[in-house]
């Protein structure tokens, strides 16, 4: 499927729709394969509704800049509903937490349809907006405090230029809703040129009512996401074999920044490479390669360190669930499919080590990287460093990060080695801070600073969320007047446990 130009896009609706975020065209990717991938129904609005957070650049680099202050924005994203748009909740499988989970889906998440925007074509997704089909034993909604949650990550993650859905917006209300306590609703606007999953390739190959829709919808993808793969012998392998390698370098840019997922099930895992799913997440503070940041993982299957391995067992799942695409006997056909897996494992270990020379300010590559970066890490997992921290000072040179370390020798013997290395490619001191600071952030959504600011709206005051957004929207910049957004949590404080329930 192509993108649609704008007299094409308004054609066929109602003036309404055509004044919510022109060009417009109701009809999502999903939509348009036929009814076996999906619902549509309207949203169920939340009650006066109030804006919580926006993203101004994010509408500005969506052409909506202006859009985003009106009411019609305001009642759109709120969930009400507007003529001549479509609402559709997609159906998908998978796996959580390593266990098939069968039949899930959309439970509160709603697309609007697709807009065309100078970014390309791209899909607009309300969640929270109420029940679907998919919901399950769930009501449909989202609250406060998870809400600015998703929304703070999707736009750090973007500065960070990590790929990801992104927020345009939160809108709040009043609306009491039930989790563990009792809280209130609200609604986040998502946006991404694509919300398919891996569990929608599962979902298919699991379900005897359509046995051609898988073939559909991975002819259909390939049409509108991999058009570079038309034409190949082998469709299925290429396209896996494209995410596979889109996955890898997303792992490694997670890793690198020290980013815990929290709850990697296959339903949660984006075909185009993207993050996607922000809801039990955290950033590294102290340096613990076994951190678990979801408190509901009780077996540490999401643990930073397992993550990039998580990564490769999903894949084996969408494999799985590409094998009745796949012409030809079965286990032939299986072998094909894992054949194109392993390039993963090869370019996530080379955009890794990539990333962590980036990071040390390395310009040459040379036979002893792995062992100096991975000595590094051991000792500041031993001495708990902070790892945004570390990172940031090192662009300095070593003898900043001294401070950070209980065990000077053992430090002081990694420092000379890091000098002699950085001697052996004539390294300039000042050129290489720059690269550094480049890479390494000042600035990241640590857990305490989202908490602060999600009290505080939950008083009814917004401005913290605001504030916190635009800094992390530069987290490469010094920005002195926000230094203690830069700084750990404070020393005896409580770890924030994060947890699925939003």
């Amino acid at each position: 499927m192509r993108a649609v130009n704008a007299p094409e896009a308004l054609a066929d609706l109602a003036p309404a729709a055509a004044a919510v975020f022109p060009p417009w065209r109701p009809e999502s990717f999903l939509q348009g394969l036929g009814p076996a991938y999906g619902t549509d129904l309207a949203a169920q609005p939340v009650a006066a509704p109030h804006w919580v957070a926006r993203s101004e650049s994010l509408a500005q680099a969506l052409g909506a800049a202006d859009w985003l202050h009106t009411d019609a924005a305001l009642a759109l994203l709120s969930g009400q509903h507007v003529e001549g748009l479509r609402p559709h909740a997609s159906v998908y499988s998978g796996h959580q937490f390593g266990v098939w989970a069968g039949q899930l889906g959309d439970g509160r998440a709603l697309l609007l349809g697709e807009a065309a925007t100078p970014l390309g074509p791209m899909e607009i997704q309300l969640k929270g907006s109420g029940l679907t089909p998919y919901s399950r034993m769930g009501d449909g909604r989202a609250v406060l405090r998870s809400s600015i949650r998703e929304f703070l990550a999707s736009e750090a993650m973007a500065a960070l230029g990590i790929p990801t859905t992104r927020a345009l917006a939160v809108v709040g209300s009043p609306q009491p809703v039930r989790r563990e306590t009792l809280e209130t609703a609200a609604v986040v606007t998502r946006v991404a040129p694509s919300f398919l999953r891996f569990g929608h390739f599962e979902h298919f190959a699991h379900t005897a009512a359509d046995p051609a829709a898988g073939k559909r919808l991975l002819a259909a993808s390939i049409e509108r996401y991999f058009p570079e793969l038309q034409g190949d012998d082998e469709p299925a392998a290429a396209m896996l074999g494209e995410v596979a390698v889109r996955t890898a370098r997303l792992l490694a840019q997670w890793q690198a920044v020290g980013f815990c997922h929290g709850v990697m099930n296959t339903d949660n895992m984006s075909l185009l490479g993207l993050t996607i799913d922000y809801g039990p997440f955290g950033f590294l503070d102290a340096f613990d390669p076994g951190h678990v940041c979801n408190h509901s993982d009780h077996q540490g299957r999401y643990a930073y360190a397992r993550q990039p391995g998580v990564a490769f067992w999903n894949l084996h799942a969408l494999a799985q669930g590409l094998l009745p695409t796949v012409e030809g006997p079965a286990e032939a056909a299986g072998e094909r499919l894992l054949a194109a897996l392993e390039p993963y494992k090869a370019e996530y270990a080379r955009a890794m080590l990539q990333a962590l020379r980036d990071k040390l300010g390395l310009r040459t590559a040379q036979p002893d990287d792995q062992a100096l970066i991975d000595d590094l890490l051991r000792l500041m997992a031993s001495e708990a460093a902070d790892f945004t921290l570390t990172f940031r000072r090192l662009s300095a040179g070593a003898a900043p990060l001294r401070d950070l370390f209980i065990d000077r020798a053992a430090f002081d013997a990694w420092a000379l080695r890091y000098d002699a290395r950085l001697v052996q490619e004539h390294s300039d001191a000042a050129e290489r801070a720059v690269r550094m600071n480049r890479v390494n952030p000042k600035f990241i959504l640590r857990n305490h600073l989202a908490q602060a600011a999600i009290e505080r709206a939950q008083q009814g005051d917004f401005s913290e969320v605001q504030r916190l957004h635009t800094v992390l929207e530069q987290p490469f910049d010094e920005q002195p007047e926000r230094a203690a957004y830069a700084e750990p949590p404070p020393a005896g404080a409580e770890p924030i446990e994060v947890s699925c329930s939003s």
